[in-house]
């Protein structure tokens, strides 16, 4: 079994624990270190929405409707549909000519929860741009737009768009594009189960470009220079992404997905970082990864934004503390292979 690299306390008891597996490689798919089953394939779901926003930048799709930065960071996000996020992405909309009734993702409440309880107040009703992965979708709608080509049913795996989208993802990760097992994310766009040492070898390409052609290199670089710039774009206010990048000071990027799977790119190491707990616990996925950006050195345990994660304390409805959550003794050390 995998082991245990979170776990939950109570009154000085564990109450429950949490298994999974990490692979940190480098560019070249080199391990640099690993813990539990790190071949196994899992779906990556939002985690690699960078690798999902190339096509975007690498077509010219980006540059013919001048997207800035903003725009980039939106593609790679899981946003709250706080106002930053929705006004953005319906005024991107409004730049391809394209309207929300085009986005194949569905509504829902925003992840914000202020901004959710406001809606509900004044009896709004979400709509598709309040998906948390309305960006990306519309950067697909946008590559299918210069392309000139049928924009309608874009999240089907053989549209061109996708076509595009899973070429890029196998050449950073490494895989045979025609051998990755597919599988529909909750946004209906395809994802694909990939090894954790082939997804960190991809993200470590994304900060190491030299093994990437020019205009993948191009843009691999400008998505995490974008993905860098705007933490909130990419999640939103208090989110463990956000916390985790400005913590990290430009070391790290990070982005988390759907069933506890959570990726870093560290740009500066050429490192990339792919984990996934078993339980599918968002939580120990977030203290697992501000454990491992403190490892390697990529950010400080002392950071405020970063310490919200590593080691919370459990409180009960009162307000008293009456646990924690901490990282096990199975990452206590970086052993590097």
């Amino acid at each position: 079994m995998n082991p245990v690299l979170v776990e939950v306390t109570r009154g000085g008891t564990v109450e429950s624990q949490h298994r999974g597996a990490i692979a940190v490689c480098d560019a070249a798919g080199k391990v640099v270190a690993s813990w539990g089953d790190t071949p196994n394939a899992v779906f990556p779901r939002s985690a690699f929405k960078s690798l999902q926003a190339l096509p975007l930048v690498e077509t010219g799709a980006a540059d013919a409707f001048r997207l800035s930065d903003e725009h980039l960071a939106l593609a790679c996000a899981s946003h709250s549909s706080e106002p930053m996020h929705v006004e953005r992405v319906e005024s991107w909309l409004g730049k391809i000519v394209a309207k929300e009734s085009d986005l194949a993702c569905g509504p829902h409440l925003p992840f914000h929860e202020p901004t959710a309880h406001k809606m509900l107040r004044d009896g709004q009703r979400p709509c598709r741009i309040h998906n948390n992965c309305s960006g990306k979708h519309t950067g697909f709608l946008t590559v299918a737009r210069h392309l000139k080509i049928a924009t309608e049913g874009y999240e089907r795996p053989d549209h061109p768009v996708q076509v595009l989208v899973r070429e890029a993802i196998a050449n950073l990760c490494g895989v045979d594009a025609n051998a990755m097992p597919v599988g529909v994310d909750g946004c209906a766009a395809p994802n694909y189960a990939i090894p954790l040492t082939h997804l960190a070898t991809g993200m470590a390409r994304l900060g190491d470009t030299a093994m990437l052609d020019a205009t993948r290199a191009v843009a691999a670089k400008r998505i995490v220079a974008a993905w860098k710039a705007h933490p909130l774009l990419v999640s939103g206010t208090g989110r463990a992404c956000a916390d985790l990048i400005e913590a990290a000071r430009g070391r790290a990027v990070v982005k988390t997905g759907a069933e506890a799977v959570f990726m870093a790119v560290l740009p500066d190491q050429g490192l990339g970082i792919a984990l996934k707990i078993d339980d599918g616990g968002t939580r120990a996925a977030e203290t697992a990864m501000a454990k491992l950006l403190v490892l390697l050195e990529a950010a400080d345990a002392a950071a405020p934004q970063l310490a919200r994660h590593l080691n919370p304390t459990i409180k009960n409805w009162r307000g008293d503390v009456v646990g924690e959550r901490r990282t096990t003794a199975a990452l206590a050390n970086l052993k590097r292979q």
